[in-house]
């Protein structure tokens, strides 16, 4: 007998068509990747994908954060006999401690002698025979143990959640707009959930902002890593950008015309890197530059697609999957971003675009974007 891990991957694949091999290789190189460093194989068995390792939690740690990996199993593997599989349901049975069960037959091996019914049938008379203080429950059983039989059978009982989606890397690139919040981390994981590549830019306006901040987004980034198994960071110089605005231009117009600013840095560095789109961690009317106008008037410096994965959340679920993926605690460290500081008392809610450029063509707009690019640092794979 063996252990083994079950990897079942999204549904989603399967419904590539022609195009679903090249998901499926993709998955399997990014599984490989992560699994870099330890002692494995990679079975395949009628469809089925398996891992056997020797260091199994580790094993299981790594892959459930693969996007497209759904679900996994640590199975036992026995040959395709009904007396092998019946003495490790039995043996699934007692581990579990419950006193209800189903058996779950599926037999993709249609040279085995017994369908999938008779296989469940017959297991369940198994495990009753040998634990008679346990019974069947067809609708609601304390325990499901499983049992697949193809080349050879395998059984389990337990599943683990994985983190489902599409292979990183299957569906183009993005320019994430990463600040120190909670929003952005989530926006990025949700796209790079969707199979995108992600990149991520910081505006740092230094002193306002310290290098604690820094380092907290820099962390953010890490913490993304651990998802996507690559990630690269441009920090962009934002303090001149800042006070040339506050110089220069209506005091409630700030925030609005900062937004253009970041805009358009993270559409020019995604030209300059060959990045498909831009991604942002803005919600609708959450704060005074998140209003249907607003979000306009970004959008019109823009000269590629803008993601918003978490346009209609509330903050209260945005806050949940943040939990979920270790970004919240990070997030709510109390480092100040650029965002946070020179926030006017009453910013503009229902801008106007016409005034809007009107009133920032007295900045030299192309002189401070390209400035901020040319003296931004870049973190290359952030370690």
């Amino acid at each position: 007998m063996k252990k083994l891990l079950l990897v079942k991957y999204s549904p989603e694949i399967f419904l590539k068509g022609l195009n679903r091999s090249k998901f499926e290789k993709k998955l399997q190189n990014n599984i490989a990747s992560v699994l870099k460093g330890l002692d494995y194989n990679f079975i395949l068995d009628s469809g089925r994908w398996f891992i056997e390792c020797k260091n199994m939690e580790e094993a299981v740690s790594r892959v459930k954060k693969v996007f497209g990996v759904l679900e996994l199993c640590v199975v036992s593997q026995v040959e395709a006999d009904m007396e092998q599989i019946g003495k490790k349901a039995i043996q699934e049975m007692l581990e579990s401690g419950c006193k209800t069960f189903k058996i779950e037959s599926k037999r993709a091996n249609k040279s085995f002698p017994f369908n999938s019914m008779e296989v469940s049938r017959k297991i369940g008379a198994y495990v009753l025979n040998d634990v008679p203080e346990v019974s069947v429950d067809v609708h609601k059983p304390e325990c499901i143990i499983n049992v697949e039989i193809r080349e050879n059978a395998y059984i389990y009982s337990k599943k683990i959640k994985a983190a489902g989606g599409l292979p990183y890397g299957m569906n183009g690139s993005t320019m994430l707009m990463l600040s120190g919040g909670i929003d952005s981390p989530v926006a990025g994981y949700m796209m790079a959930r969707r199979g995108v590549e992600l990149n991520c830019v910081y505006y740092h306006s230094h002193p306002y902002t310290s290098e604690r901040a820094k380092e907290k987004v820099k962390d953010l980034a890490r913490l993304l890593k651990n998802y996507t198994g690559k990630i690269n960071l441009y920090v962009v110089p934002f303090t001149d950008i800042q006070m040339n605005i506050i110089d220069k231009c209506p005091e409630d117009e700030l925030t609005i015309i900062m937004r253009r600013f970041m805009m358009r840095i993270a559409c020019a560095l995604a030209e300059k890197f060959q990045i498909n789109s831009v991604t942002t961690g803005e919600s609708i009317g959450q704060v005074a530059s998140q209003t249907m106008e607003g979000l306009i008037v970004s959008d019109d410096v823009s000269d590629r697609p803008v993601f918003r994965p978490l346009i209609a959340m509330d903050k209260i679920d945005i806050m949940d999957i943040a939990r979920e993926i270790g970004t919240y605690d990070t997030s709510i460290l109390p480092y100040e971003d650029c965002c946070t500081i020179f926030v006017p008392k009453h910013p503009k809610t229902r801008p106007v675009l016409e005034h809007i450029i009107e009133n920032e063509s007295v900045l030299e707009i192309d002189r401070l974007v390209n400035e901020a690019i040319k003296n931004m640092e870049v973190y290359k794979n952030l370690m």
